[in-house]
């Protein structure tokens, strides 16, 4: 598991270096530099590239601040439909309002907030953009396009881009950023060219996109995760043929990029007046991942992992009625192309088995759930559920103790303590649960740790946790999964409710 297979100081070396080129080439006022992907805690690229900075992007950012702004692109109907980051299981609306708060951290200058696609009569739409601007936000409307994809000359005219507001933007470095796919970074960008060219200055746009990865293998196991981990947006990743009309060579990009690209080099062309300085949509790019790679066999096997990862999730998304079954059966696919199954996660088979175990040892435990942690030098640590703790508790507890030497029989919370959250949680706030979940728990060890010195041992082990591989036997609660991703560990569930109540569950 702390295998690396990916330099981060050569990548934001190169990276840092690359970008600046491209802002300097050409004499243009200004850059519109479209960045897909996560800006910020880039959870996919550091499970697929091991040795990758979550944060890298940022910190390439951070370099050049006094050069750049920031504007946050959103789609209205991501509004509408509470789409979520999956990482942090937030909203997508939320993640925006994280991006500013971590934006502002690194000192990067927010310039506003663009709803894109806007229609009128949305209300979760205005209430959102009601609560930017109360906060001193600038945000901005824009609508769809008239005449998008095909008539260029309305298109690029005061009835298309025209008929959006200008963004006032004042750095030679513009990043257009959304919290995921589809927030209409691009259109964004191509309107600002237009507005620009309108009042006689001279800008550019590029686009930094970090997967797929272009010099790759199509078929490479990173591209294959990218297009796990967009199965709901249906991308698919392609040989670049204008790429390789232009300059002999194969390169990877994805059918978005490529169905647009001609649309797109009509539009810069038919604004600027001029041809347009990019031949293929992978000369739009600036990214240099692929030249970071240390590793590749190491890198493979994240990347299977990830598909893997990404298949089980799908399954309890699908279960909980949030994605479609072509979705799913799309992340089958590409499970099946590299010839992997859910067992080729190391945790789920002791989870199961442990699970059965008890099942059958006793009518007790018929509806057991069991956690299993992976711990960075191999060791598989297991709980189970219990009328104290949640299977995710216990493993938890479990594997800190592991990392501390102590026996799991060693209790480091007082019954009396658990006894009287329970209380408190059943009598007293109504709950219908009794079993404490992770956070209850760890509040619990918390306190004990004041006056427990084993208990403040153990508690000081939690943020090694971060970056193990978990998995349970049921779907996990919200509250759990949360809990479980604040402290970086990655988890997975089978696609199983642990009763069958509608609400309680």
């Amino acid at each position: 598991m702390s295998q690396i297979g990916f330099s981060a100081e050569k990548y934001i070396e190169e990276q840092s270096k690359y970008i600046l080129e491209r802002i300097n080439h050409g004499g243009g006022e200004r850059l519109y530099l479209e960045f897909g992907g996560k800006l910020v805690q880039d959870k996919h690229a550091m499970r697929v590239l091991p040795g990758f900075d979550e944060n890298a992007k940022i910190k390439l950012l951070q370099k050049m601040k006094d050069q750049a702004e920031i504007i946050i692109c959103i789609y209205s109907g991501d509004i509408m439909t509470s789409k979520t980051r999956q990482d942090f299981g937030i909203t997508y609306d939320l993640e925006v309002l994280r991006l500013i708060d971590v934006f502002r951290k690194y000192d990067l200058m927010i310039n506003s907030v663009v709803v894109t696609r806007y229609e009128d009569n949305s209300p979760a739409v205005d209430k959102f953009i009601n609560r930017l601007e109360r906060r001193g936000i600038k945000t901005y409307r824009h609508r769809f396009t008239k005449g998008y994809p095909t008539d260029v000359e309305t298109i690029v005219s005061e009835e298309g881009y025209g008929a959006n507001p200008y963004i006032e933007v004042t750095r030679p470095l513009a990043v257009v950023t959304g919290p995921g796919g589809g927030s209409g970074k691009l259109a964004t960008c191509l309107s600002q060219l237009y507005h620009e060219y309108r009042r006689g200055r001279k800008v550019r746009y590029a686009k930094f996109e970090t997967f797929p990865v272009w010099n790759m293998p199509l078929k490479h196991p990173v591209n294959i995760a990218y297009e796990a981990a967009t199965a709901d947006l249906k991308d698919v990743n392609m040989i670049d043929s204008f790429h390789l009309e232009a300059y002999g060579e194969k390169a990877v990009n994805y059918n978005r990029d490529l169905e647009v690209f001609p649309v797109v080099k009509r539009i810069i062309e038919k604004i600027t007046g001029e041809e347009a300085e990019y031949k293929s949509p992978t000369d739009m790019g600036v990214n240099r991942v692929g030249f970071a790679i240390t590793d590749d066999d190491v890198v493979r096997e994240a990347s299977c992992q990830e598909i893997i990862r990404r298949y089980m999730i799908a399954e309890c998304d699908f279960k909980k009625g949030k994605i479609r079954h072509d979705t799913l059966e799309r992340i089958k696919l590409f499970m099946d192309d590299l010839s992997l199954t859910v067992e080729d996660r190391k945790v789920v088979v002791p989870a199961r088995e442990y699970a059965e175990k008890k099942k059958n040892c006793d009518d007790r435990y018929a509806n057991v759930v069991v956690m299993a942690i992976e711990m960075d030098d191999g060791t598989i640590i297991t709980g189970r559920s219990s009328r104290r703790m949640v299977a995710a508790a216990a493993a938890v507890l479990n594997a800190i103790k592991y990392l501390c030497g102590m026996a799991d029989e060693l209790h480091l919370i007082q019954p009396s303590i658990l006894k009287s959250i329970q209380e408190l949680k059943t009598d007293v706030l109504g709950s219908e649960k009794t079993s404490l979940n992770c956070e209850e728990i760890l509040t619990a060890l918390t306190i004990s740790a004041a006056t427990n010195p084993s208990a403040e041992a153990v508690l000081a082990k939690l943020p090694s946790l971060r970056g193990c591989r978990a998995h349970c036997t049921a779907i996990l609660s919200d509250k759990d999964e949360t809990t479980l991703k604040a402290l970086g560990i990655d988890v997975t569930s089978d696609p199983e409710y642990i009763t069958n109540n509608l609400y309680y569950s």
